[in-house]
């Protein structure tokens, strides 16, 4: 009787890295770990060194690496797998993030000579201190008429790759002649790991400009946005770009000492993190929209062909799915605003009553705001806490909250909040929609969907939409890039030749769903069209008192 066979996902999120077992079988979860980054997110200051400015987001290379080395032994632990039975290791990245190494694959941070220098660390997806610098790549872009700002939606994000890039020459020119290369955290995990470096064609697809077919923008282009940037993919990039699935390279000796792993056992090159997620909700052809809720909500579907979608994340030619397009736009703050929420806007006498009583006053804030009616508050929100990924990609805005009065309660707050993030949501499903893109069921996945029940019937309310669960919420990113590691395998090492047959045996969905209520979605209608007045009246030049007060809050911190 043969053993059976596992393939590990290995999930970085924004705050810790899962590592998961399933199996290649039919996608039972056998271990899970998951590791919190010692650092965290770094946002006020470097470890032992100088204060960060405003909209500053970094990481430590070195908690990658520990997520590795301590959550793959834990999770085989658990597990009880050998590991001569894991087949291929998959990884999946929060993107974009990327970081300056040297040619050997050393981050300039960790030298002591650049450790207090901010711009040699990875900078996170949620970095939105490169708005500047975006501006100017939509600007310079509009008028040159690049191919891939359309791919963009028209506007290139701050969180995205070159817009940091630019940001370090800018500030720190000596930083990047230093850098011998600027690489996505996921690629770097996977150089790591085989000893290759194997970059990610999604990751470059809707993340850096790259076109299937084509490649990056001309140098013009780059010299156009700065002189010293005119040669950055020669000198700083690579030119080889690798599809998901494709097996970077065997597991090294040494990272296979490191986590009891056979060596040579298939690596995938990396995937974004909600991304790799589409294949694990089973959405393997168009007419699905996947959602990934977690810190920030990516919202990612499948078509036929290209399409230019109003401030779309991007349109990516097999950037999820071989034989399709995926588009993807996103909201940069959903899990992270309520986090805030709970933090500052909860009164403590809140929390002291539902400690006394034993309860979760989450718990507690959660049934409370489930007993308001829509409209009950006269409230409303905009969901802009992190600043606005989709539509409108501009990091200067920021959170609305209209309506507060004496007798306004928390209770009624969290829950505007939770309607204006699916008033956000459902302003993305339009500008698909509108783009001709047909949006049938949704499925989410994430941490926000296991344990916040009002979010999701919300959200189907606010939609019109049934909202279905993967099987695997919490450790769906983990799944599917598992299951690439299975395809890097392929069928004759025990794993899957491709994505498809990968799906169909390890990826369900549960058979619970939320469904919307006629009278609730007709309340939300109406108060849509109010979310739509603020959104395009702060969002679209109006008013642009956000930007005013930011520009101010940096002038002020600065002096």
């Amino acid at each position: 009787m043969s053993r059976e066979k596992f393939a590990l996902g290995i999930d970085f999120g924004t705050e810790s890295g899962r590592v998961a077992l399933f199996s290649v079988k039919d996608g039972r979860l056998a271990g899970l770990a998951t590791v919190p980054y010692p650092h965290g997110v770094l946002t006020v200051s470097l470890p032992g060194g100088p204060k960060l400015a405003p909209d500053w987001a970094l990481q430590h290379p070195r908690d990658y690496l520990k997520v590795i080395e301590d959550g793959v032994a834990q999770a085989r632990k658990v597990a009880k797998v050998q590991g001569c039975d894991v087949v291929g290791i998959g990884v999946d990245f929060t993107s974009s993030t990327p970081l300056p190494v040297l040619r050997d694959g050393m981050p300039l941070c960790l030298l002591r000579s650049h450790s207090k220098i901010p711009h040699a660390w990875p900078k996170l997806w949620k970095h939105h201190a490169a708005q500047p610098e975006a501006n100017l790549i939509n600007a310079v872009a509009r008028q040159r008429g690049e191919d891939f700002l359309r791919a963009y939606g028209g506007r290139y994000s701050s969180e995205w790759f070159f817009s940091k890039v630019l940001e370090v020459l800018h500030d720190a020119p000596e930083v990047y002649e230093l850098a011998d290369k600027f690489i996505e955290g996921g690629d770097w995990i996977v150089w790591q790991l085989t000893g290759q470096e194997r970059r990610s064609a999604s990751l470059a697809g809707f993340k850096a400009m790259w076109l299937k077919g084509r490649g990056f923008p001309s140098s013009d282009f780059f010299r156009a946005l700065h002189p010293r940037l005119e040669h950055v993919v020669e000198e700083k990039l690579a030119r080889t770009y690798y599809a998901m699935g494709t097996p970077a390279d065997g597991l090294s000796a040494t990272w296979a000492s490191k986590t009891g792993l056979k060596p040579g056992t298939p690596v995938a090159v990396a995937n974004p993190d909600g991304h790799v997620a589409v294949p694990a909700c089973g959405a393997t052809k168009p007419g699905t929209l996947v959602m990934v809720m977690g810190t920030s909500v990516a919202h990612m579907t499948l078509g036929t062909e290209p399409k230019s979608v109003e401030g779309m994340c991007g349109s990516v030619e097999d950037g999820i799915i071989p034989g399709f397009w995926t588009h993807e736009a996103g909201q940069s703050g959903v899990g992270d605003m309520l986090a805030w929420f709970f933090l500052h806007g909860v009164p403590h006498r809140w929390r002291d009553e539902a400690r006394k009583a034993g309860a979760d006053f989450i718990a507690v804030l959660q049934r409370r705001a489930a007993s308001l009616r829509p409209g009950q508050a006269g409230l409303m929100a905009l969901d802009w806490w992190n600043g606005n990924r989709s539509v409108l990609v501009d990091a200067d805005l920021a959170g609305v909250l209209v309506g507060v009065t004496l007798a306004t309660r928390a209770d009624e707050i969290y829950r505007a909040l939770l309607e204006a993030a699916a008033f956000g949501t459902r302003t993305i499903v339009e500008a698909f929609e509108a783009a001709g893109i047909t949006i049938g069921d949704i499925v989410t996945c994430g941490g926000l969907p296991e344990k916040n029940p009002l979010l999701l019937q919300i959200f189907a309310d606010v939609t019109g939409r049934e909202i279905k669960l993967a099987e695997h919420l919490r450790t769906c990113s983990a799944l599917g890039a598992a299951m690439h590691g299975a395809v890097a395998a392929g069928k004759a090492a025990g794993g899957y030749d491709t994505i498809y047959e990968a799906a169909r045996h390890m990826a369900r969905v549960q058979k619970r769903s939320y469904k919307p209520r006629r009278e609730a979605h007709e309340t939300y209608d109406r108060l849509f069209k109010e979310y739509q007045t603020l959104h395009d009246y702060f969002g679209r030049g109006a008013n642009d008192v956000m930007k005013r007060l930011k520009a101010m809050q940096r002038e002020r911190r600065a002096a």
